[in-house]
C-alpha cells in the first residue's frame, strides 16, 4: 500500500487539497493529512471545513468527513515523532497542495520549522516524491528562484493550471483535471478525465 502525505498550506485552491485526499483515499492509499494553521484559516473560508486544531479531534474529523477510518491519518505540526518526520520512515510521496510561497521557499532553504516542511525535506534527501502544487500569481523572481531551486533538488512542480482543451463545464471538471494530473505524477490510477487524443467522455 502506498503510503502518502498530503499537506495543505495557506495558499487559495485547497478544495485542490481536499479532492486529492478523496482519490487518493479511493485508491486504496495510506493518507497522512497535514494542515498548516494557515491552511486551517483558508480551508474554513473557501470551503467551509473548519478542522479542530486539537490533533485527536482533527483525525476524527477527517476520518469521517472523509470516510476513511484507519486509511487516513492526522498529526500536529509540532509532533516530529510522526512518522514522516523520519528517513527511516519515509512516506512513498509527499505532495503539499496547495502550497504557499512561504511554504516553499522554507524547503528551499532547507528549514523545517514544522511537520510538514520536515516531511518534505525528508522526501529530498531520501529521493522520495516531492509535489509541490504552487497557487501563487504572478510570482516575483524570489519565487521563480525558490522553485528553481526545489527543481534541482529533486521536486516536481505542478502549478495549478487547469487545462480548458477539455472544455470544462463546472469548477468541478477543472478541480479534477488538477487532481488528475497529481495522480498521474504519483503514478495513481484514475478516471478523472479523458486522455487527449481519445474519445471524448
Amino acid at each position: 500500500m502506498k503510503r502518502i502525505v498530503v499537506g495543505i498550506t495557506g495558499a487559495s485552491g485547497s478544495i485542490y487539497g481536499l479532492r486529492l485526499i478523496e482519490e487518493l483515499l479511493r485508491a486504496g492509499t495510506q493518507v497522512t493529512v497535514l494542515v498548516t494553521v494557515a491552511g486551517r484559516q483558508v480551508l474554513a473560508y473557501e470551503t467551509g471545513l473548519e478542522l479542530d486544531p486539537a490533533a485527536e479531534r482533527c483525525t476524527r474529523q477527517l476520518q469521517d468527513y472523509f470516510q476513511a477510518a484507519d486509511k487516513l491519518r492526522h498529526f500536529a505540526l509540532d509532533d516530529f515523532f510522526a512518522p514522516a518526520a523520519s528517513g527511516s520512515n519515509a512516506a512513498d510521496a509527499v505532495v503539499i497542495c496547495p502550497c504557499s510561497m512561504g511554504t516553499a521557499g522554507r524547503i528551499a532553504a532547507g528549514l523545517a520549522d514544522n511537520l510538514l516542511e520536515r516531511a518534505a525535506d525528508v522526501a529530498l534527501k531520501e529521493r522520495k516524491t516531492l509535489l509541490l502544487v504552487p497557487r501563487e500569481t504572478p510570482f516575483n523572481s524570489i519565487h521563480l528562484e525558490n522553485l528553481l531551486r526545489l527543481t534541482n533538488a529533486g521536486a516536481q512542480i505542478l502549478p495549478a493550471m487547469p487545462a480548458f482543451y477539455r472544455k470544462p463545464e463546472t469548477v468541478s471538471d477543472l478541480v479534477d483535471f488538477m487532481v488528475g494530473k497529481i495522480l498521474d505524477s504519483l503514478a495513481v490510477e484514475h478516471q478523472l478525465f479523458a486522455r487527449w487524443g481519445t474519445e471524448q467522455a
